[in-house]
């Protein structure tokens, strides 16, 4: 019996479309979202493929001459800088972004600052001149350290109400993140992901069965540390995998975490017996 469960145990390696000798290629996952060019914590900053020459030449006679001279600029599309950081994070307490902060000002920011000028009876241009940013400034507070580098890249689900009571790994599928929770509060997030559509996570109610804190799939011979085991052969367990690709790719059922030191943590503090809740 052991030895059927440590066999099934062992095939949560990261899936792909190539011979694993490639690197390329992963296969997406309907409930991994999307890939992270898509991710909603790059707020669209440009990848390496450039305007064309006409495009750009466009785009900068309009951005000289549309400034007003009395008008001062703070911030706009295209910078990126610690005060930008500082602005999203703002942004986000006033419930106008729900990404992360990235320090790089896009669509998404320009989108907000344009929505909040709009309410304030600014005028809306999306950029950030010294009215704009005093009225934000005196709107909200000084971000915090875990604001401006928040511990997950997606924001956290409302809690299940299955995971209000006890000690719980409080897993929603809908965020994408893991919630340790002792009796209805949070202790601590991180981002996962899981299964793809013919290997998907299971959802529901269950136990943390046991624990290894070195593991190693003798399926696809990937290594799972810090596994904790709550259904069959699925686990709660770091992967190389989701580290290094993010969401370009999925498990074979598990529920893959990518920040290491933040599931060594919570590995610690979980006992076997604890619940665990899956959940849309």
């Amino acid at each position: 019996m052991a030895t059927a469960v440590a066999l099934a145990a062992t095939a949560c390696g990261p899936q792909k479309t190539e011979p694993v000798a490639s690197s390329s290629s992963v296969s997406s996952s309907p409930t991994a979202g999307t890939s992270p060019e898509a991710s909603p914590s790059t707020d669209n900053k440009p990848g390496e493929t450039s305007p064309s020459p006409s495009a750009s030449a466009s785009a900068s006679a309009s951005a000289s001459a549309s400034p007003s001279p009395s008008v001062k600029q703070v911030m706009a599309n295209g910078d990126e800088s610690d005060q930008v950081r500082e602005l999203q994070a703002r942004l986000r307490q006033l419930k106008l972004m729900s990404v992360a902060p990235t320090g790089f000002y896009g669509s998404k920011t320009t989108a907000a600052v344009k929505t909040f000028q709009s309410k304030n009876g600014l005028t809306a241009t999306g950029s950030v001149d010294d009215a704009t940013w005093k009225k934000i400034q005196s709107a909200s507070k000084k971000p915090t350290a875990d604001e401006l580098r928040p511990s997950t890249v997606n924001e956290v689900d409302a809690p299940d109400p299955r995971c209000m009571t006890g000690r719980v790994m409080c897993i929603s599928k809908e965020s994408r993140t893991l919630a340790w929770m002792i009796d209805g509060k949070v202790v601590s997030t991180m981002d996962v992901r899981f299964g793809s559509e013919n290997t998907p996570t299971r959802e529901g109610v269950f136990d943390v069965g046991w624990k290894a804190k070195e593991w190693t799939s003798t399926i696809y011979h990937t290594p799972m540390p810090y596994a904790m085991f709550f259904s069959g052969g699925q686990a709660v367990h770091y992967s190389a995998d989701f580290a290094a690709r993010g969401y370009n790719g999925a498990s074979h059922g598990c529920v893959n975490v990518r920040d290491k030191g933040k599931l060594s943590a919570l590995f610690d503090q979980v006992q076997v017996g604890d619940k665990v809740v899956v959940y849309w």
